[in-house]
């Protein structure tokens, strides 16, 4: 990698971790290096959690990205992010919701086929060229890969043509330091010419299995910190990879 695209690597971690940790603090965060603007927010509930036991938790949060001047910032192609040790997420007993059954459905329509899966909701929003396009977000539990959980993601874009994007995101189990690892690759937003510049995402879920009250997601905070690491691939050759610690208070 050339020393140009690595500052820029370097610059951009920075930004992230500044929008991360002002949503930690309940912050929103507004940033602009080299031309790209970046506006971040986030936050789980509860913030206290018991130091040993897991907690039920809801996560809520945003990005959205842009280019100064009104032109569009790279495309992201992939994500592969790890999640602290101290989250869990317990999918056991959630009805599944396969690709294939909502490849070609409407957000409405999918949410109809598979209304017992979903695990999460939100807005994401695409650029391509001058036109916009936001679709409904929703997020299904998947089919398990190889043994592990994973997620569908469903969108529906009319600026891209009418596509659908109904992504497999597998989430696999990890010995060490980070419990989870969910990779996404994603498709060309239409034919190449578009990129996601807005998500918007509210994830938590609350069921029953076994006769038992279980949470899609839940956390402790054994140490004070909750860690995630993320490694971001863009169609310009710009990898982004860092942490971000968050503080929370245990109990």
């Amino acid at each position: 990698m050339s020393r140009a695209r690595l500052v820029k690597a370097a610059l951009l971690c920075c930004v992230l971790a500044l929008a991360l940790a002002a949503s930690a603090a309940g912050q929103g965060a507004l940033v602009r290096v080299n031309g790209l603007i970046l506006r971040a927010d986030g936050d789980v509930e509860p913030h206290a959690l018991s130091r040993r036991q897991f907690t039920p938790i809801n996560f809520q949060g945003y990005f959205d990205i842009s280019a100064q001047g009104g032109g569009q910032p790279a495309a992201l192609e992939e994500a592969v992010i790890d999640f602290d040790r101290d989250g869990r997420l317990s999918a056991g007993g959630l009805p599944v919701c396969g690709a294939a059954q909502i490849a070609n459905a409407g957000p409405a329509e999918a949410r109809k086929i598979c209304p017992g899966a979903i695990v999460g909701s939100g807005t994401v929003e695409v650029q391509v060229g001058s036109a916009t396009s936001s679709s409904v977000l929703t997020l299904f539990n998947g089919q398990p890969q190889e043994g592990n959980p994973s997620v569908i993601l469903h969108a529906r874009f009319d600026a891209a043509a009418g596509q659908v994007l109904a992504m497999v995101v597998p989430i696999e189990r990890r010995p060490g330091a980070f419990r989870y690892r969910a990779t996404l690759k994603l498709p060309p937003i239409a034919a190449g010419l578009g990129t996601v510049t807005r998500v918007q995402v509210k994830v938590g879920r609350r069921f029953t299995a076994g006769g038992q009250r279980r949470s899609y997601v839940s956390a402790r905070c054994s140490d004070g910190i909750l860690q995630t690491h993320g490694r971001f691939t863009f169609s310009d050759g710009t990898i982004i990879d860092g942490s971000v610690e968050k503080a929370c208070t245990p109990r």
